[in-house]
């Protein structure tokens, strides 16, 4: 190319100081090579300082003229410039035919290559965080729109079962039908058996009561895990069985070793009634329904379960698979004491016949605690059984992070038909997996994060298909999923709206009161039973007998329970064989579909809205809140004793160690609200690292001090035992009065677990470690 523009040059060089410049260059993007040809000039060359044309001016400067002058008398009569013309014109034809011929060959290569190869596509946009997900008014809007009552009342009559006790074949039956529905709705679905042992009535035979020369009576109700055998002594009436009831009893010095108790139905669970009777040593329990609480007929059946846990107790803390052989054991949680239900008119007839002091003024007054005279025998010959259960599962996959899920789940089993306890859970577990599935397959909502559906059996028996699945798959869901929405028995009444869970989660709780209505129109949840102070109103505690509390205790998996309920009573029918379609209508007004879809709307905001966002919605900060009313207790009870028994503790024992843990938390979670204000939430990553922080809070509150088989509710807040914060204020409770159980050695013991606790998790929630306050 340089000879040829050097011959044109002097073929052409009328202009001493202009010149033809052609550039040859190729297309980096793929396209064929071009041919540039630029008119360049002395001002071009001097700005550009670093052409061709500027090298060769400076070397030629000196001999311009004189070319000039030589080339201007040469041009245009000579035969050898006619000559050189000529060739210099067939030179330009013959490059640019090379230059056409290369241009065209490759345009036909890539012809060829894109009718036999795949075709070139662009590679996907580096994603940052920011999917192009829809507004979250509009997955709102969108679930809204896939709900209606007529669905629930299908819905409804397709899963109506009057016999469905877990492993049973209708509780197989409808394991099959859910299995199916979640297909159908396009999920990936699986199945999960274990092989549970139950306690259940004795096939022949009963259990029976007979007090003084009355008749004996065969209850057909019962309570499983039960002690069996046969006990006789007197009995003792202690109102609703809880720890102040047998205090009040203790502080009036009524003697309660030896004696069948009998309680009223209500305020704790049969577990916790039976578990206070034994720790005062009393033989059995028995438990009714007083007519003051409960509005169904005199001769009504109650059956239960008196397990202080959940789960298999006979395979505690460890799941109950058919390969898995364990040496003999049982739960902690089980009783050593007697335990059977009675009717009303049972325990009238009992209470008629009463002598001894009365009952103290704060519990009625109305009825006597019994007389040395008042002798009872109880028998009772539940026989153990082995059932296998069903969990059935679907799920929704996320597409940022599809290895982190919220669990969705409801009891499939029941007692008798089970409307209320599983029915309608049931039920709004798959509109909200059919309406979300939709959402996703038909209308573009794409889920940062998974979404697992579980239907539970075994509920009855005390959450064993939900306990099970978490003890079999304890490792994995502890760093995966990151919350638990429980929807049994969420409607059972019209008037009221009750909600518990972890503090965690009492942000988006606020949310999803403050987006949801009762119906399809104003006012909000919050406006309607909120009143002005949504924690006082509507927040309760998280009960034993809840499937949600092993998620959070057991697990340490942030969760929530809800329910519509009937006010300031209770619905009357769990746990009985007459919770039917027809009580339910009676109980909310004929607004069962209603209130079904509303439930479905308040627990669905709180899965797409932990779905939905870059930061998942838990607040951490909300535990030093719920710790801080705690530890002042502690701090002042720590100071009475010292001021009543001084001798307990040495003078080395100080509480400001518990203060300064809970400080660390304070400070942790504030830093970790400065780290996301300065955070780029567009970048997965770094959104990803900051849930992982959240996520292990609830984690960390499970005392790492203590077994499971032991105490599996390890969380040192919600959960029960010497080693959470209520068990350290029990104690001091106890040493300042003296009480002969109570160890200063194991409560200093205790206080130091639990301080550790408190100061791992505050390290934790830091982050690295070159972020921890020391």
């Amino acid at each position: 190319m340089d000879q040829a523009r050097t011959t044109i040059s002097k073929i052409f060089n009328g202009e001493p100081h202009s010149y033809t410049r052609f550039n040859l260059t190729q297309n980096m993007e793929g396209d064929a090579s071009q041919v540039e040809m630029k008119l360049s000039s002395d001002v071009d060359e001097v700005v550009g300082g670093n052409g061709v044309g500027d090298r060769r001016l400076s070397h030629n400067s000196n001999h311009n003229s004189n070319r000039r002058a030589y080339v201007t008398q040469k041009l245009g009569r000579s035969p050898r410039s006619l000559c050189f013309m000529a060739v210099g014109t067939l030179l330009i034809f013959i490059i640019g035919f090379l230059i056409g011929y290369l241009v065209y060959q490759k345009n036909d290569v890539a012809s060829l290559c894109k009718s036999t190869a795949m075709p070139f596509r662009e590679p996907p946009p580096h994603e940052t965080g920011a999917a192009p997900l829809m507004d979250w008014d509009d997955v709102k809007t969108l679930l809204s729109q896939k709900l209606s009552t007529d669905k629930f009342e299908s819905v409804f009559s397709e899963f109506t079962n009057s016999d469905h006790q877990a492993g049973s074949q209708g509780d197989e039956y409808l394991a099959n039908k859910v299995i199916k529905k979640l297909a159908e709705s396009g999920m990936k679905t699986w199945t999960d058996q274990h092989f549970v042992k139950v306690q259940v009535p004795p096939a022949s035979g009963s259990n029976k009561i007979k007090f003084k020369d009355q008749s004996e009576e065969r209850p057909e109700g019962f309570l499983s895990y039960s002690a069996t055998g046969t006990v006789s002594a007197t009995i003792l009436y202690a109102h609703y069985g809880q720890e102040v009831d047998f205090r009040m009893l203790r502080d009036k010095n009524v003697d309660i070793d030896g004696r069948v108790v009998l309680v009223r139905a209500g305020r704790n669970s049969f577990a916790e009634k039976v578990a206070n009777a034994a720790k005062m040593n009393a033989s059995a329990v028995l438990i009714y329904p007083d007519p003051a609480d409960y509005s169904f007929a005199d001769t009504t059946q109650l059956f239960g379960h008196v397990h202080l846990g959940s789960g298999d107790p006979y395979t505690p803390g460890f799941p109950s698979f058919n390969h898995t052989q364990f040496p003999p054991i049982q739960s902690s949680g089980l009783p050593k004491i007697l335990a059977q239900t009675v009717s009303a008119r049972t325990a009238a007839g009992i209470l008629r016949e009463l002598g001894g002091p009365n009952e103290p003024e704060g519990w009625g007054g109305v009825n006597r605690l019994g007389g040395e005279t008042d002798v009872i025998t109880v028998e009772v010959n539940n026989v153990l059984t082995e059932r296998k259960i069903h969990n059935v599962f679907g799920v929704i996959e996320g597409f940022v992070d599809k290895d982190r899920y919220v669990v969705v789940g409801a009891q499939r089993d029941a007692w008798g038909p089970g409307f209320a306890k599983s029915t309608v859970g049931t039920s709004v577990l798959l509109e909200l997996a059919r309406s979300i599935s939709e959402m996703k397959r038909k209308d573009g909502f794409k889920p940062r994060r998974s979404i697992v559906f579980a239907s539970w059996s075994a509920g009855e028996y005390g959450s064993i298909g939900a306990t099970e699945w978490l003890e079999g798959y304890l490792s994995s869901l502890s760093m995966k999923a990151f919350s638990y929405i429980n929807l049994d028995g969420v409607v059972s009444g019209v008037n009221g709206f009750k909600v518990s869970g972890s503090p965690l989660m009492y942000g988006l709780i606020q949310n999803a009161l403050n987006g949801v209505t009762s119906s399809n129109r104003p006012p909000s949840l919050l406006s309607q039973f909120g009143n002005g102070n949504w924690e006082a109103n509507i927040l309760e505690p998280l009960q034993l007998d809840n499937a949600a509390y092993p998620f959070l205790t057991f697990s340490g998996i942030p969760s929530v329970s809800f329910r519509f309920t009937a006010g300031s009573s209770e619905y009357p029918y769990f746990g009985t064989l007459q919770d039917t379609r027809e009580k339910l209508n009676a109980a909310t007004s004929n607004q069962v579909p209603q209130l079904a879809q509303a439930a479905t709307r308040f627990a669905g905001h709180m899965v797409l809205r932990l779905v939905h966002d870059r930061l998942l919605w838990i607040d951490v900060t909300q535990y030093y809140k719920a710790m801080i009313g705690q530890i002042v207790q502690i701090n002042g009870k720590v100071k009475d004793v010292k001021r009543l028994r001084p001798q307990l503790f040495p003078k080395d024992v100080k509480v400001q160690w518990l203060s300064s843990a809970l400080g660390s938390y304070g400070r942790a979670s504030r830093a970790l609200a400065d780290d996301i204000q300065n955070s780029d939430l567009e970048d997965i990553e770094v959104c990803r690292i900051i849930n992982d922080r959240i996520m292990t809070v609830e984690r960390n509150f499970l005392s790492p001090y203590i077994s499971p088989r032991d105490a599996p509710f390890r969380h040192i807040l919600l959960g029960s035992g010497p080693h959470t914060l209520k068990g350290l204020i029990n104690h001091l409770d106890g040493l300042k009065v003296g009480h002969p159980e109570t160890d200063v050695d194991l409560f200093r013991n205790q206080f130091a677990l639990v301080t550790w606790t408190i100061q791992a998790s505050a390290n934790s929630l830091a982050g690295d470690v070159w972020m921890m306050d020391s």
